[in-house]
Parts: C-alpha cells; structure tokens; sequence
C-alpha cells in the first residue's frame, strides 16, 4: 500500500451523495463543495479568512480537502470501452 492509498482512508470528512451538490466531493455532506475550498485558498484566502466566512467548517475540513484535491490530480481516468 502506498503513502496516498494510505491518507486516502483517512479522509473520513470527504463525502459524495448525488442528492447534495450533484455527487461533488462535499464536506460532511453539507452544501460546501472540495472545488470551494480549493478555489478559496488558490485565491489567497488564509484558513481563517475561510473558517470565519463558513463558521460550521473546521480547520481538519479545508485541509482533508486539499489532500483530497491533491490525491485526484494524480488519479488518471480510462475509459473503457461499452460492452
């Protein structure tokens, strides 16, 4: 097992429900999407500005979603083809 199969069992906070922002990687299940907080903090935006502007989020929330967002840019997708 590597180093990131490992962290990704641990990112307990990141969760997926077609019924809550269409299936996008949310933050325990509320409205907040991982692309959010990603784009905040690409923006500038320090933990803090970010955890005062959504006072139900957590410091472990933005940082599980930067590893999450890590994580998937290394993924690659194959499309395999219809049966």
């Amino acid at each position: 097992m590597s180093f990131i199969d490992s962290n990704m069992r641990n990112l307990e906070r990141i969760t997926f429900n077609p019924l809550v922002m269409g299936g996008k990687p949310c933050i325990r299940g509320m409205r907040v999407t991982v692309g959010t907080i990603v784009g905040l903090v690409a923006s500038g935006y320090s933990f803090d500005d970010i955890l005062k502007a959504y006072p139900y989020l957590e410091k472990d929330d933005i940082t599980q979603a930067l590893a999450y967002a890590a994580w998937r840019t290394e993924e690659i997708e194959i499309v395999l083809p219809a049966a």
